[in-house]
């Protein structure tokens, strides 16, 4: 049966996400690296978002919280648009490198934050190209959520709505929160993802 969302609904911006979205974050959740959401000792997506989700339990309480913030950032990014591009707005000029790219509008040069994004992309993809990380970012669902989680837990400069209009903190939903940790502990008659899978 088809998994049913209340509090994950709440819109962000005016508008409310799409269930086929909710689901695709949530079957890649429960087949995540456990690594992804440890906690660290650098200034990252837990430490930014503790004021409006804090204090972390463990295990799916913690991925819970990245999915909601995952719910959030792509609303306000790209209206949860997996193929969105670049931004129209942006001030410097455009290259391949800095192009934004998918939901998170999550572009190449940010790969520069750590050598362990630039293994994952190559691992993933294949080669770390410009254009090979932009098709990545809107066409793999799995991998363009799974760095941007990686990309979170480095940093949260890379966008926006944390740093420049901060307007995300205002979006975070503790329901939202519950209501993800419950898809993730009760799995009940729902199917486990295919790990194979790639969303298209």
């Amino acid at each position: 049966m088809p998994r049913q969302y209340s509090a994950c609904l709440a819109r962000v911006s005016g508008s409310k996400p799409p269930t086929p979205f909710l689901d695709e974050l949530v079957d890649w959740a429960l087949l995540a690296p456990e690594e992804l959401f440890q906690p660290n000792a650098v200034f990252d997506v837990y430490s930014a978002v503790v004021g409006q989700l804090g204090p972390y339990g463990i295990g799916a309480h913690r991925k819970a919280v990245i999915l909601e913030v995952l719910r959030c950032l792509a609303g306000l990014e790209s209206m949860w648009d997996w193929n969105h591009g670049v931004d129209g707005g942006k001030p410097q000029a455009k290259t391949s490198h800095n192009e934004e790219a998918g939901a998170w509008q999550v572009s190449a040069d940010s790969m520069g934050n750590g050598q362990s994004l630039t293994d994952f992309v190559q691992d993933t993809l294949g080669a770390t190209d410009d254009q090979t990380f932009i098709t990545g970012m809107k066409t793999n669902h799995t991998f363009a959520i799974e760095y941007t989680v990686r990309l979170l837990r480095i940093t949260i400069n890379h966008w926006g709505p944390f740093v420049n209009s901060k307007s995300i903190f205002g979006q975070l939903n503790r329901a939202s929160v519950k209501e993800f940790r419950g898809f993730l502990e009760t799995i009940g008659d729902f199917p486990r993802p295919d790990p194979g899978m790639h969303y298209a």
